[in-house]
């Protein structure tokens, strides 16, 4: 499973922070953030996971993300 969000992580430290939370929540998972992309995307592969479980984790940490859903 894929998933894609557009998110506020303006600064390294907060794709760092938000990388090594989605880390700790799901092992095993690639995390990754494009802060070169406008969006600041984010990334996240890896069996199954819920995509509002990930949204309310960042937002509990004061980080804003919008799913981007697609068809791969």
């Amino acid at each position: 499973m894929v998933a894609v969000f557009k998110t506020n992580a303006e600064f390294r430290r907060d794709a760092m922070k938000i990388i090594q939370l989605l880390s700790g929540a799901y092992q095993g998972f690639t995390v990754s953030i494009d802060q070169e992309d406008e969006d600041r995307i984010l990334r996240v592969e890896g069996d199954f996971f819920d995509v509002e479980d990930i949204i309310n984790l960042l937002r509990y940490y004061g980080f804003n993300c919008v799913y981007f859903p697609c068809d791969w």
